[in-house]
């Protein structure tokens, strides 16, 4: 087992791929990820199996409606805390930080699940363009190794 700060990695990371927003973010840090630290997982495939999942109380529902991350140890990371851990696996430390900022947090918990229930409606309108060229721009700057 490796850590990146506080997390355990390798992180398994569930994301909606079906989300043109979601899979540009993921994609963008995948291609960050030069440590392997990353597995993504898309559970939005129709192939994707939840059984045993589900058996521990996290269902493909639940992924599809939030960020879900899982360390080596079987810790789960839902939301803002998964957003921050992946961020910080992908070498991201600045994003890491904003999203795990507890000053922001009573803003992030609001803003969040909005943005995650119209994330489809979001891309649409290109959102997920201006997701990738920001995502880009922070690893350009702010990137560390």
């Amino acid at each position: 087992m490796n850590t990146t700060s506080k997390f355990c990695v390798p992180l398994t990371v569930y994301y909606d791929k079906s989300c043109p927003m979601c899979a540009t973010e993921m994609h963008v840090i995948e291609e960050l990820d030069w440590r392997g630290r990353l597995k993504l997982v898309d559970c939005s495939a129709a192939g994707f199996d939840d059984g045993a999942l589900a058996m521990e109380g996290v269902t493909r529902e639940a992924m599809m409606t939030k960020l879900h991350a899982r360390d080596p140890e079987g810790k789960w990371l839902t939301g803002l805390d998964a957003f921050e851990a992946v961020y910080a696996s992908a070498g991201l430390q600045g994003a890491a930080r904003f999203w795990g900022d507890r000053r922001l947090r009573p803003l992030l918990d609001r803003v969040y699940p909005v943005m995650a229930r119209y994330r489809q409606p979001l891309s649409r309108l290109g959102l997920h363009s201006v997701v990738g060229v920001l995502l880009r721009a922070i690893a350009g700057s702010n990137r560390t190794i």
